[in-house]
């Protein structure tokens, strides 16, 4: 009966003459725009958007920090509505004053909710990717690792609506500002998470959010339902118009409609207006009409030095020469071959210029299998059996596939092992992220991750491969005598290397810093524990004709302002269609 429900706006479509609407009408509450989103995600928690570029597209959607990225990439208000900055007896202190605004149950957005989601990211047991953005705060560093209580951290909430922050020394507040708008520095419920830790972020009764959507109807293989946050930003007793601040009512994705060449026939039978992935085989033929933009994001192949087989970096710098990223880049379509770990649209010094130009080439883009088996041979590895961790999804199968067939002419038996979500028999509705976990566990060979860009500064990507910086924490705070630092998820470890973090971290002026980021770009590309693949690009349909909205600087689609051109006609049919189902249903 859905599929009717497509048939009927299609014909809406094909008959009606399309006119613009802003604002809703009547009864109903806004567009319903039925759409092939993204791929299935099998968890909502911002903290884990950092491998996953589909994830940082709908948590996006669904949180909102203090600031927000303009299209320069500079920081506007989101969350925050005004800010102080000042020296206090010999202190240096943030206070920010929130905006009016709810959580989607609706409670107000409250400043402690920065402090515990902050917090959370320095807590010694917890691995937050983003914990290093925020050791300029006082005591966060030492409470990551132990040395004081997490309750010493220069984070506190005054009033509900007034966010303190206290720096170890002078900051440069812009870069702070523009760093609050990661996605890993949303505001998060302690009531919520406390409640139910382990799956909070699995669940659309559990989650909450205070961004312009709210995850509504999760159930896999059949559907995922954004619905507008009907309490974002809007003053509810004062009766503001619902579209205020979120156009449309609803952004459906039905994956009961078949897999994603079935979507694209959908899209172009008019029966869905935007599809957000393309079927490998059908790139090359929309490659004109699809809509390109660069991610900042890198599509990565890790290595778990762990392994005997990768603990000399020769063999792993072997491993990427061998490889053909121009080639690679033509399989994906929508991407740029990698020349650096850190892709295009990165800002540079004083966050003028872009840091993978000035950077240059770092790493060829075509393959050079005569050097890689004269490295290997210097290294004295003739072969080994390993195996490449995926994702179950065509575009990482296919780079696998090929990936797999050089090093296998390398003389090395590869496997590829794509993992996805599987149900979790005991709780309805909860799957298990097994590709998640497996990273989390630093259970793999190697592993393909896409790498996105925690803020538009190279800095944190590039902490992740030293120790002091990754966010591992401390592995065990019972053994508090001998607080052993968590090394990053690659076991990846390298004085030389953690020493450009730290002196970019503690750099006295901004081009001492950025000049420290970029010999640490050259080391790591040097010692290879990571092989960056390509450079991701965002890419998508839509019918114009129908839909109109806007873009992010991080190349994502901004669907708070979509509009749907006389929604009317389709919501209407929409509305009939589930009637004449409801009432057959009924019959039967």
């Amino acid at each position: 009966m859905k599929r009717i429900v497509c048939l009927v706006l299609c014909a809406v479509m094909l008959c009606g003459v399309l006119s613009s609407c802003s604002t809703i009408k009547g009864d109903n509450k806004g567009a319903i725009i039925e759409l092939y989103l993204a791929n299935e995600l099998f968890n909502f928690d911002p903290a884990l958007a950092y491998t996953d570029d589909t994830m940082v597209k709908v948590l996006s959607m669904m949180f909102e920090g203090l600031t927000r990225l303009d299209d320069d990439g500079d920081w506007e208000k989101a969350m925050m509505d005004s800010y102080e900055y000042k020296e206090d007896r010999g202190e240096f202190k943030l206070t920010v004053d929130l905006k009016s605004s709810k959580w989607s149950d609706g409670r107000s957005v409250q400043a402690a909710d920065f402090v515990y989601a902050w917090k959370r990211q320095l807590d010694p047991e917890f691995r937050g990717d983003a914990a290093s953005l925020l050791y300029d705060i006082k005591n966060a560093r030492l409470a990551k690792f132990g040395d004081c209580s997490i309750d010493d951290v220069g984070v506190t909430a005054p009033d509900i609506y007034t966010l303190e922050v206290v720096f170890e020394h002078d900051i440069d507040v812009d870069a702070f500002l523009r760093t609050a708008a990661a996605v890993s520095l949303v505001p998060l419920r302690e009531d919520v998470i406390s409640r139910n830790a382990e799956h909070w972020a699995q669940k659309t009764t559990t989650i909450v959010c205070n961004g312009p959507f709210v995850l509504k109807e999760l159930d896999y293989g059949k559907i995922m339902r954004l619905e507008r946050n009907a309490y974002y930003f809007r003053d509810v007793d004062g009766n503001e118009q619902l579209d205020k601040y979120v156009i449309p009512w609803r952004l459906v994705t039905y994956y009961e409609w078949g897999d994603i060449e079935t979507q694209y026939d959908l899209f172009k039978n008019k029966e869905i207006f935007y599809l957000g992935e393309i079927p490998l085989d059908y790139r090359w033929d929309e490659y004109d009409d699809a809509h390109v933009t660069d991610e900042s994001a890198t599509h990565t192949y890790l290595f778990n030095t762990e392994n005997p087989l990768f603990k000399d970096a020769r063999v792993r710098r072997a491993l990427s020469m061998a490889l053909d990223r121009e080639e690679i880049a033509d399989i994906v379509v929508y991407a740029r071959p990698a020349t650096g770990f850190i892709p295009y649209g990165v800002k540079d010094e004083n966050y003028k210029g872009d840091f993978r130009k000035t950077g240059g080439d770092l790493i060829e883009t075509t393959a050079d299998v005569a050097g890689a088996k004269a490295l290997l041979k210097e290294a004295g590895v003739n072969g080994g059996s390993f195996s490449i961790t995926v994702k179950d999804n065509e575009q990482d199968l296919a780079v696998a596939e090929y990936v797999k067939g050089v090093w296998q002419g390398l003389g090395f038996n590869v496997t590829i092992n794509a993992l996805t979500g599987v149900k979790n028999r005991q709780l309805e509705k909860i799957y298990f992220d097994k590709f998640n976990d497996a990273y989390e566990a630093g259970e793999f060979d190697v592993i393909a991750v896409d790498t996105n860009m925690i803020t538009l500064d190279a800095f944190a990507n590039l902490a992740q491969f030293s120790t002091e910086y990754s966010g591992g924490g401390i592995v065990d705070l019972r053994v508090a005598e001998n607080y052993e630092t968590k090394l990053n998820r690659l076991g990846y470890k390298n004085a030389d290397y953690d020493a450009l973090i730290d002196s970019s971290f503690n750099a006295e002026t901004e081009a001492d810093r950025v000049g420290y980021l970029h010999d640490a770009e050259e080391m790591l590309l040097d010692e290879m524990p990571a092989i960056p693949m390509f450079f991701l690009q965002d890419y998508y349909l839509i019918n114009d004709s129908v839909l109109s909205g806007e873009e992010t600087v991080n190349g994502y689609r901004d669907f708070s302002r979509m509009k749907m051109k006389n929604y009317l006609k389709y919501y209407n049919a929409i509305i009939e269609a589930q009637e004449e189902e409801a009432a057959t249903a009924q019959v039967d």
